[in-house]
Order: structure tokens, then C-alpha cells, then sequence
């Protein structure tokens, strides 16, 4: 029995989000990122903004270069999880083999389940359907036997569209493309293909793997693999995560110690709320740290106990911050605060009895945020931020 893999894929996920909530957004240049007189890039592009030469990635400044009337907006994750979630639950029903990549993407195995909701296409039409009814947004859907070529399809029939390939035409249908298109192969891999005057997927496959992995090592023979066609990849449905993890990047960069403190703790704030919606709690704390000349640094501390609170995390994150700035005075340009060794059991110390409070207090906290947005309520350390937040929180 063939495999009939599904990749499917949110259309410019951020965005539709965004139009979504706000139908006046539609149709129209939106870019997703912040506003472009900060430092920093574009996150999501509508459709109407990347006929300009937006692209993800590019910086914000430049987006509004090409089009200065776009719409800027700041962006709301928590937003844009919760309908990543309800998009997996969606997938979740038709099949448990399902891999997320990602928010907005994911690989679905429709192997075998023909009996119950009939052909993929019509499977894949369901689907569809059901993502566009409940989150208002569109999907495209490559259909192949194989992860790659099914990526590849839903590549090409973006936006909102559907594109099945038959296992007897996956290589003719890879052919005529251009490497560029074939997954793991970028910009630097592209060039080097070039000059061994190779620029189709098609010249790729004819090309011997063992040529390849001389120039390339081992990529090179998965290369010459998906070129043919030939991925035996499982979908793999997510294992437990194994980390959390916040960052920033600052407009201008900055030794601001008052600055740098009320950023770290609002960033410990956050990664203190996702361990308690999931359950969780962390062993260790993990710093990092980007300079204005780009050297990156990441420093952790391991717990003696378990712990969800913002208090443990904040406090032990600042003294790896406050020992990062003795050693080194440097401008900073990114700041980030991870947890790891997350566990579910409950180590609380006898001896302790403040773990209580500060358990009772953030519950009290996670509630108000839940209801009325993260940004609704801030502690005394995040006050240098106040201005910044209530600004992000307008524009979200």
C-alpha cells in the first residue's frame, strides 16, 4: 500500500490571524514583525505586502522602504499559539499521526483511512474546510507518498490551494524544478549546485549520489534521495518538550542596567506562565546574551529544587546576568532567558514556607493574564518597560 502523506500548511499564518480578528486588515499590504522605525523583522507578510518584495525575515525597516503604506503590526503569540493548537486539535481528529513543524505547518499520515473519510483529496478538501469554518483562515495541502514531495506540493499550490501527486509522477513532477525549491537546499548549497551546472531538481536526481557526497558529505546523498523522490520518513507525532524559552531584541543596543533587569524579568515572567500551563517545572536556567559586535553567549545555572515560580527563575537568572555584565562590559543587543530539565514531579521544600505564596500569587496572576492579556498586569520590576508594553499591547 502507497503512504499518502499531507503536508498542510496555514497561508501567511501570522497575517491571517491578524485579518482574522480584524476584517478591515484584508486585502490589503499587512506585515507582522513591530513597527518599522525598531529594530527588528518581518515575522508574516499578507499576500498584498509580499507582491512588493516583503519577505519574512527582512528588516522591518527595509519592508517599509517598499511599501511604505503597509500596515505594521506588532503581533500577539499567545494569540497566534492558541490558534496553532486548535489547528492541531483539527488535525487530531482525522488522523494520530500527525508531526506539527512549527505553528503553522504540519505533516498528517492519511495512510490506510480511506475507509472512513474517504480519498485524500476529499479527505484533504474536509480538512480544509473544517480550518477555514472554525479559524477563518486558509490551508494549502500537498498530497505525495513521501514528507518531501508533499512539501514541495503544498509550496506550489499556495495560497488556499490543493495539489495531490500520484506515486507513479513524483519524480516527473520534481523534474523541472529548480533545486532551490527542494527542502535543505538554500542560498549557498544552490550556488555550489550551480557550478557544477546543476539548477534542476531533475539534474540533481541524474547526478551520481556518490559525486555528490564529495562535494556536499552526507547531505549530499539525502539530496540525491529527495531529488529521486525517496523519503522514508515517519510522520512522528511531538515527544515531550524538553525546553522553554524567551528572547528579545533591542531597538538600540544597550548597558542600561535598569533596562536590562525589567526586560529580564518580564521575559522570565513569560517563561514562568508557559511552564505552569504546561505543567511543568525547570531544573535548570539558561542565560544568553548577544553583543553589539554578534559574540553570543549562553550561561545556566542549575536548581537544587524543581521549580515553576517567576521569583526562582528571575532571581537566578540575575545573577547570571549580573555576573555576565562584571566580565564583560559590552553593549548588549539581544538578551534571552530558557528553562531545561523540565520535569512534572513536585520536589517542594519543607523548609520553605514562602513556595506557597509565591505559588498562590502566581495562580492569581496566570488568571487575570488568561482573562485579560498577559500584558493586563505588571510587577514592580517591569515598570521600566511600562511604556513598551502598553505600547505592544495596542498594537496587538
Amino acid at each position: 500500500m502507497n503512504r499518502r502523506i499531507f503536508h498542510i500548511d496555514l497561508d501567511a499564518f501570522f497575517v491571517s490571524v491578524e485579518q482574522a480578528l480584524y476584517p478591515d486588515l484584508r486585502r490589503k499590504p499587512v506585515v507582522v514583525g513591530g513597527r518599522p522605525d525598531r529594530r527588528g523583522v518581518v515575522a508574516s507578510a499578507s499576500y498584498e505586502a509580499r507582491k512588493f518584495g516583503i519577505r519574512a525575515g527582512m528588516p522591518l525597516i527595509k519592508a517599509y522602504q517598499l511599501c511604505p503604506q503597509a500596515i505594521f503590526v506588532q503581533g500577539n503569540f499567545s494569540r497566534y499559539q492558541e490558534t496553532s493548537n486548535k489547528f492541531m486539535e483539527i488535525l487530531a481528529d482525522f488522523s494520530p499521526q500527525v508531526e506539527p513543524v512549527g505553528l503553522d505547518e504540519a505533516y498528517l499520515d492519511a495512510t490506510g483511512i480511506e475507509h472512513i473519510f474517504g480519498p485524500p483529496g476529499k479527505l484533504a478538501q474536509k480538512i480544509k474546510e473544517r480550518i477555514k469554518n472554525e479559524l477563518k483562515l486558509t490551508a494549502s495541502i500537498g498530497i505525495a507518498t513521501c514528507k518531501v514531495v508533499a512539501k514541495i506540493a503544498s509550496d506550489l499550490c499556495k495560497p488556499d490551494g490543493l495539489l495531490e501527486i500520484a506515486s507513479e509522477e513524483e519524480r516527473s513532477f520534481l523534474a523541472s524544478l529548480p533545486v532551490s525549491q527542494l527542502p535543505g537546499v538554500g542560498e549557498k548549497t544552490e550556488k555550489a549546485l550551480k557550478e557544477l551546472e546543476i539548477t534542476t531538481i531533475g539534474e540533481l536526481a541524474s547526478t551520481p549520489a556518490s559525486l555528490l557526497k564529495k562535494y556536499f558529505g552526507a547531505p549530499g546523498v539525502f539530496l540525491h534521495h529527495y531529488a529521486n523522490a525517496i523519503d522514508d520518513r515517519e510522520v512522528e507525532p511531538p515527544g515531550e518538550t524538553k525546553s522553554i524559552s524567551r528572547e528579545t531584541t533591542f531597538a538600540e543596543d544597550t548597558l542600561d542596567r535598569p533596562f536590562l533587569e525589567a526586560t529580564l524579568r518580564y521575559l522570565c515572567e513569560r517563561v514562568g506562565a508557559e511552564l505552569r500551563y504546561r505543567n511543568k517545572q525547570t531544573g535548570c536556567v539558561i542565560l544568553k546574551l548577544r553583543y553589539s559586535d554578534f559574540e553570543t553567549i549562553s550561561r545556566q545555572t542549575t536548581l537544587k529544587e524543581t521549580s515553576d515560580s517567576d521569583e526562582v527563575i528571575f532571581t537566578t537568572a540575575h545573577n547570571l546576568l549580573n555576573t555576565a555584565l562584571i566580565r564583560k562590559r559590552k553593549l548588549v543587543r539581544l538578551l534571552g532567558i530558557g528553562v531545561s530539565h523540565l520535569t512534572y514531579s513536585k520536589q517542594l521544600s519543607m523548609l520553605d514556607k514562602s513556595v506557597n505564596r509565591w505559588e498562590r500569587l502566581n495562580k492569581a496572576i496566570d488568571h487575570i493574564r488568561k482573562k485579560h492579556g498577559f500584558t493586563s498586569i505588571q510587577t514592580g520590576r517591569t515598570l521600566p518597560l511600562k511604556e513598551i508594553l502598553t505600547a505592544d499591547r495596542e498594537d496587538s
